[in-house]
C-alpha cells in the first residue's frame, strides 16, 4: 500500500483520522414565524434557560419572507436543542425552515493551530461587531467527470487550501462557521456567515464563486438573511416586545 493511498484510507468516515478528532457540538437552525397570540416571555425565557445550560444562543430578526425569528443554538447535546424547539413551539414560534448539524474540524485542516480548531469545534457565539448574518446549505457535487468524491486526496486539499486563502482576505470582516450534516440533514454542510456589513457577506460569497472548489464542485442551497440582535430587541421590533 503507498502513503498516498494509505493516507486516503484514513481519511473516509470511520478512518484513524476520523476516529481521533474530538467530538463537535451539535447545531440546530430555526428560522420561525411568531403566530398571532405567541408568549414572547415564554420565547425569551426558552432562550435564556438553553444559554444559561452552557449553549451559545444566537437571535436573528431575518429579512424577507423566509420567517420572523433566526435562532441558532450549539451545545453538547441534540436532546437539549430539542427541549429548546419544543419550548419555543409551545411559546408560538412557528417553523419555517430548520437544519440540524455538528460543528466540525475539515479532513483538510491538519495544518491548523490547535487552538483554531477547538474555535471550530466550540466556538463562541455570536461574533462582536458583525451583526450582518447569512446561513445557507451546501454539499460536493457528484455529477460524471465533476465528481468531488472521486479526486484523491492531494487535489482535494489543494483545492482547499487555495479556497482558504481567498476566504483569508475577508479575515476581521466575515466569520464563517461550516457545520457538518452528511446523514443529518438534506445537504453536506451548514454554512453561516456573521460579518460587519452586508456587502461584505456578498463580496465574500461572490468572490468565492470562482474559486475551483466553488465554481466546479459546489452545490447551494437557499439563503436566510437577517440581522443579529437580541431577543427582547427582535420582538419588540415585531411589535411583541
Amino acid at each position: 500500500m503507498t502513503n498516498q493511498t494509505a493516507r486516503s484510507a484514513d481519511e473516509q468516515p470511520g478512518g484513524a483520522a476520523e476516529a481521533e478528532r474530538a467530538p463537535g457540538w451539535a447545531a440546530l437552525h430555526l428560522f420561525c414565524d411568531l403566530a398571532a397570540g405567541a408568549d414572547t416571555e415564554a420565547v425569551e425565557s426558552a432562550l435564556a434557560g438553553c444559554h444559561s445550560a452552557g449553549y451559545e444562543v444566537v437571535t436573528v430578526e431575518i429579512l424577507g419572507h423566509k420567517g420572523d425569528l433566526g435562532v441558532l443554538a450549539l451545545g453538547p447535546s441534540f436532546g437539549r436543542l430539542r427541549e429548546l424547539q419544543t419550548e419555543l413551539h409551545h411559546a408560538g414560534c412557528v417553523p419555517r425552515y430548520s437544519y440540524v448539524s455538528l460543528t466540525e474540524v475539515s479532513e483538510y485542516a491538519d495544518q491548523v493551530p490547535e487552538q483554531m480548531k477547538l474555535a471550530r469545534l466550540h466556538p463562541k457565539l455570536p461574533p462582536e461587531g458583525m451583526p450582518a448574518f447569512s446561513f445557507y446549505p451546501m454539499a460536493r457535487r457528484r455529477n460524471g467527470t465533476d465528481n468531488w468524491y472521486r479526486l484523491p486526496y492531494e487535489e482535494r486539499l489543494r483545492m482547499m487550501i487555495n479556497h482558504g486563502k481567498l476566504g483569508s482576505a475577508f479575515r476581521g470582516r466575515v466569520l464563517q462557521l461550516v457545520t457538518g450534516s452528511a446523514g443529518l440533514d438534506d445537504w453536506e454542510w451548514g454554512v453561516t456567515l456573521f460579518a460587519v456589513t452586508f456587502d461584505d457577506i456578498k463580496s465574500c460569497v461572490y468572490a468565492m464563486r470562482y474559486d475551483e472548489a466553488s465554481a466546479r464542485y459546489g452545490e447551494f442551497g437557499p439563503f436566510l438573511t437577517g440581522t443579529v440582535k437580541s431577543p427582547a430587541a427582535i420582538l419588540a421590533s415585531l411589535g411583541r416586545g
